[in-house]
């Protein structure tokens, strides 16, 4: 847990998904967790663990058979531009500009004439300066990506909940975008949640990763990731606490993944080194 007050409260939740032949599927069991005001958080465990599913609850596109989702002490219930979502894919309006994807929640909320100038300042934040007249599919995944991002935070959510946004990019691509989101992440001091594979991804991003066991989902263990920023990959400490994160895991019976990794031994696990 973290040892700050939490803004975000996950109490004893639990989702059930029934198909149509009624057989049941336990994605979520007795998942409880809080996150800080201005903390990065990262989920990492196995496909199928319920980690989007849990995402989606905090951002109110579902709702818990079980427990219950607190933000700021209120529960959760429907959506709310308090909490911000950048999808795998990115979601972007392909028939929308790259200036009117940015724009468009400021529309949607009558502040755009205020605030039109934040669509300039956030082209250049997430680096392109030049590309705002450019349609999605002039543009690459990556690119892409940024503009999702600054989508959702220029509205200034209180939490920005981020669904692999990365997970299909090149190593080089994905690197830079991780330093283009802390960045933001210091500048606005947006409380972050990040569901990812990657446990190299999530050591160098997070203040706290939260490892989730394979179906039914629940965390099996949070580890705090005290490693001064910015951090270097190669580092002792970075090497160490990755190493200690895929062994925690591999025990538990979850696959994962290392950042540009090779197969290894382990049926699911993964690393680089």
């Amino acid at each position: 847990m973290s040892t700050k007050a939490s803004i975000l409260s996950v109490e004893h939740v639990g989702r059930v998904y029934d198909d149509e032949e009624d057989k049941r599927t336990v994605a979520l069991e007795d998942v409880s967790f809080g996150v800080a005001e201005g903390e990065f958080v990262s989920l990492i465990g196995h496909s199928g663990c319920g980690k989007t599913t849990l995402l989606r609850l905090i951002a109110g596109l579902d709702d818990p058979q079980e427990g219950r989702l607190l933000l700021d002490g209120e529960p959760i219930a429907g959506s709310s531009p308090e909490r911000g979502f950048v999808f795998q894919q990115g979601g972007l309006f392909p028939w929308l500009t790259v200036s009117q994807n940015i724009a468009f929640g400021l529309k949607a909320r009558g502040t755009y004439d205020t605030r039109s100038a934040d669509v300039d300042e956030y082209l250049r934040l997430i680096g392109l300066d030049g590309f705002g007249d450019s349609y999605p599919h002039q543009i690459s995944g990556g690119m892409a990506q940024r503009v999702a991002i600054a989508r959702s935070l220029i509205n200034n959510p209180r939490v920005l909940l981020l669904d692999e946004p990365m997970g299909a990019l090149d190593s080089f691509t994905r690197a830079d975008l991780q330093d283009k989101l802390l960045a933001l992440r210091e500048r606005n001091h947006t409380t972050m949640i990040l569901v990812t594979h990657d446990v190299d991804e999530a050591v160098y991003l997070s203040d706290r990763i939260v490892l989730m066991t394979p179906r039914p989902g629940r965390v099996s263990e949070e580890i705090r990731v005290d490693i001064a920023r910015p951090r270097d990959r190669t580092s002792d400490g970075f090497l160490a606490l990755r190493t200690r994160i895929l062994d925690k895991l591999h025990l538990a019976g979850v696959g994962a993944e290392a950042s540009d990794a090779a197969p290894a031994d382990d049926a699911g696990l993964v690393a680089t080194r």
